[in-house]
């Protein structure tokens, strides 16, 4: 089954038909998140400066960002308006295509300390609050707190969540967890080196260092992995890879999964 499972894992590269992308690797070099939108426009975010910068695929600027804080970005999955939010600063901003900033959201006023926060749409926005332990539904348009719920859990270790269909999604570097709006968990499941969680039409993927994961029959599947890999990514026709200061695209392939996925790294809740 070992022997299987490697030949599979080596199948799906060998038909993935890699293709490098025209990124020198300065460009490349001090990456932290790697960020691919569905027209084909890359975002490379660096924690040593705090900038964020948007390229198109032959390798040409699009827009920079130059922050005196770290910020998390959200999502690019609409890139005419991608949001991103700093701890350090407590604000929520909001950037287009060129990323020019369209709007900004302050928390210090009106909430204690914001752990988190997950942009549901144009209007409203999901808060992990540490200092009160709750989580809270804000419209911002309205300045209005629609729902708040107790949420006691441990805020310290949180990298990414998402909420959808009444569940919390919480991500850590180590576990990946799902929680109720009662706090109850319902699943739980260790992983290696999470980075983000993405809701891509009905899936939840978790990204992590080297793969992407896919949530069904509660279960996490990977979808897309490469051990040699610095930062992986994906948006719906293509992953990415950064692997040795070079950019690798590998085009998805409708083929059946089992011929795609190594199925020993299954996950099972």
């Amino acid at each position: 089954m070992r022997i299987l499972n490697i030949f599979l894992l080596f199948s799906f590269f060998a038909v993935s038909a890699q293709q490098k992308l025209p990124f020198d690797s300065l460009k490349l070099k001090d990456t932290k998140e790697l960020l691919a939108d569905d027209y084909g426009n890359i975002y490379l975010y660096k924690n040593k400066d705090f900038s964020f910068t948007k390229y198109d695929s032959l390798g040409k600027q699009k827009g920079k960002l130059l922050l005196t804080l770290p910020f998390k970005i959200q999502s690019v999955q609409n890139p005419l308006s991608i949001p991103t939010f700093s701890e350090n600063a407590q604000e929520l901003k909001f950037f287009d295509q060129n990323l020019n900033e369209i709007q900004k959201i302050h928390f210090r006023e009106k909430f204690g300390q914001i752990k988190m926060v997950f942009a549901e749409d144009l209007q409203q926005i999901w808060l992990l609050d540490e200092s009160s332990k709750r989580l809270l539904k804000y419209n911002f348009r309205d300045d209005k707190i629609i729902n708040a719920y107790p949420f006691d859990i441990d805020f310290e270790n949180i990298i990414d969540f998402l909420v959808d269909q009444q569940k919390v999604y919480v991500l850590s570097s180590k576990t990946f967890t799902v929680y109720d709006f009662n706090e109850r968990k319902q699943k739980e499941i260790p992983i290696n080196s999470g980075r983000r969680i993405v809701r891509e039409n009905q899936n939840i993927l978790v990204i992590t260092q080297k793969e992407i994961l896919l949530l069904e029959n509660e279960e996490l599947n990977p979808i897309f992995q490469d051990e040699n890999a610095q930062i992986v990514d994906k948006n719906s026709a293509s992953y990415f890879v950064i692997r040795d200061n070079k950019l690798y695209l590998y085009p998805i392939q409708k083929m059946p999964r089992k011929k795609q996925i190594p199925t020993k790294n299954n996950r099972g809740f």
